[in-house]
């Protein structure tokens, strides 16, 4: 019999309802013959909440504290669903992360997956169970119960993949595979069949939000298939694989965007020999992602070095650096608020030169200022100001022609 794992986000389990939905999804599955594992998110919006309760007790909750008190929603989530399948007549049983074998580094609220052992898994399998795991959790090496960061049961869904050598890996959502671009704001959207790993792990890590970058990191390092699927609707979704076998044609696949995005900008007095290096090694230290950086040395000038990052990192960003700005060798530190990130991305720019002159080009007669750049082989990006991000995503949506089918 192949395995298969089947991983249902917050949206698709909201209610007892849907849950009852699932179950009777999974049941006709497992009748095909067959081996499943199952891995659930929270109900809803059930993190968001357990934060809300936190916060109402101070802005600074322990982090160990928050690991422990976020498990519990995938938890109340897999039991639910292992009851429903118990009574469907369907053998079941439900796991926490940590049960299931899924070891991490110690990093709380953040921690990503060291090892994943699939021998317990795999037992139940050989005893005809449906295995139910609980997402986004895991074990550090000093027994500390960890979370996996935003979207990370889609990780915990490849990564046991991976380990239990599955067929496929499927991520059921409230979408029905992946668009050109988020079809809630960028209404002449297209659903794509295939996508490269690489394109789709560019589209994740810019801020479209169907699948956590970490989890397509997974399947491409283990070449696991990975497919996104409704979880209302029996339909194909989108497959990732190595290479795509169709529109190869298409120079940009997506356009991704993010909101929230600041930019942070330090000031020297004079030259700096080394320091770049250990602003960056600082702040990765103390696990705070930085996207765009622009170093600028322009004599009579003070030289300066900015760099985009994500909101939620500011306040602790301007902390580290307050706190070793002695040791960095900068006088002056400020923020810009307000701005967004708008990328496009695609494998066929790699041999097609001029795109981002073309996307240049657009958002100039769109009248949309462009404040920071970064490139790659296959993606370009732009920090916008927030209230021109939609325009500029539907500009370059435009542009690129990614409503026609090819």
């Amino acid at each position: 019999m192949s395995k298969i794992v089947m991983k249902f986000g917050g949206t698709s389990v909201g209610t007892l309802d849907k849950i009852t939905n699932i179950a009777k999804r999974i049941q006709n599955e497992k009748e095909k013959g067959h081996d499943i594992v199952v891995v659930v998110s929270a109900m809803g919006k059930t993190t968001d909440d357990l934060n809300l309760l936190a916060s109402k007790i101070t802005d600074s909750p322990v982090k160990r504290e928050m690991d422990m008190l976020l498990s519990t929603g995938e938890q109340v989530t897999m039991s639910l669903l292992a009851i429903q399948l118990n009574s469907l007549g369907v053998e079941a049983l439900s796991l926490t992360g940590w049960q299931a074998g899924i070891q991490t580094d110690d990093v709380h609220r953040n921690a990503k997956i060291s090892q994943l052992n699939g021998n317990k898994i795999n037992e139940y399998l050989d005893g005809n169970q449906v295995v139910i795991v609980a997402g986004f959790q895991g074990i550090s090496l000093e027994g500390e119960i960890t979370t996996l960061g935003r979207g990370g049961s889609d990780t915990t869904a490849v990564a046991i993949a991976a380990a239990i050598d599955a067929e496929i890996c499927d991520i059921y959502t409230d979408v029905d595979g992946i668009y050109t671009s988020d079809p809630r704001y960028i209404l002449d959207a297209r659903k794509l069949e295939q996508l490269e790993y690489d394109e789709m792990l560019e589209l994740a890590n810019l801020g479209a939000g169907v699948l956590h970058p970490r989890a397509v990191e997974f399947a491409k390092n283990y070449k696991i298939p990975l497919r996104v699927r409704s979880s209302y609707e029996e339909t194909e979704g989108t497959i990732l694989k190595e290479e795509v076998d169709v529109e190869k044609n298409l120079v940009v696949r997506g356009v991704a965007f993010e909101s929230d995005i600041v930019r942070l900008t330090i000031e020297y007095e004079v030259p700096f020999n080394g320091s770049l290096a250990s602003i960056f090694t600082t702040l990765a230290n103390n696990n705070i992602d930085v996207d765009i950086i622009v170093q600028s040395i322009v004599e009579g000038i003070k030289p300066t070095v900015s760099f985009s990052i994500k909101k939620e990192s500011l306040s602790e960003a301007i902390e580290v650096l307050e706190t070793n700005k002695k040791t960095l060798g900068f006088t002056f530190a400020d923020f810009e608020v307000g701005l967004a990130k708008v990328s496009i991305v695609g494998s066929g720019m790699v041999s097609n030169p001029g795109v981002a002159a073309q996307m240049f080009d657009r958002l100039s007669r769109e009248n949309i200022p462009v404040k920071m750049v970064s490139t790659s082989e296959i993606k370009v990006s732009v920090v916008v100001p927030q209230g021109n991000m939609i325009q500029a995503a539907n500009a370059l949506h435009n542009e690129f022609e990614l409503a026609i089918s090819r």
